[in-house]
């Protein structure tokens, strides 16, 4: 059941608080409690960690009543202003925790750079296709590179190299074929 209190109802309870009356409290948290709550909702955007910081905002009440001043703040004030403070401490706090699995899910997570052999081994490797491509006739070789690395079409090598398409093809069938018996070994 929510209480309906006037401002000077709510200070005096907020003040009977402070002095550790706990149906004073009980008062305080049913005549505010829909308020403050919209207030970390609406900072939080996520129901479940709003009414996780509305139980600190009323632990906070709790333990701060005894400070509270009517004379400085309307009731209501105070109480939106911790209620929003915490809001944005539970956003701080949030952001600078790393996003991810949780840490026990961690010994699942697979590390997906190759280790040192493997990295040594496409060295190696691309080392062995460079000194390959080098047996291979210049035109061929370029060809090759320009189709395989580059990305460059048939076509377009063709008309860059002024030579038919089915010329262009032979080329590089002949220079893959001499490379691959050239890897072979």
């Amino acid at each position: 059941m929510v209480d309906s209190l006037t401002r000077d109802d709510l200070a005096q309870a907020l003040t009977a608080t402070g002095r550790g009356d706990r149906t004073a409290f009980r008062r305080v948290y049913d005549a505010t409690s829909a308020k403050l709550f919209g207030v970390t909702v609406r900072i939080l955007k996520d129901r479940q960690l709003a009414e996780d910081v509305l139980q600190d905002v009323y632990v906070t009440v709790w333990n701060r009543a005894s400070t509270y001043d009517p004379a400085r703040a309307a009731p209501t004030t105070w109480l939106a202003t911790i209620a929003r403070n915490r809001s944005i401490d539970r956003l701080r706090s949030m952001a600078s925790r790393p996003t991810g699995r949780p840490l026990d899910e961690a010994a699942e997570v697979r590390d997906e750079t190759p280790d040192a052999a493997a990295r040594l081994e496409a060295r190696q490797e691309a080392g062995r296709l460079h000194d390959c491509l080098q047996v291979l006739d210049e035109r061929a070789r370029e060809a090759i590179r320009s189709a395989f690395f580059e990305g460059d079409t048939y076509e377009t090598l063709a008309e860059r190299a002024g030579v038919p398409l089915g010329t262009m093809k032979s080329w590089i069938r002949r220079g893959l074929q001499k490379l691959k018996g050239c890897l072979e070994r």
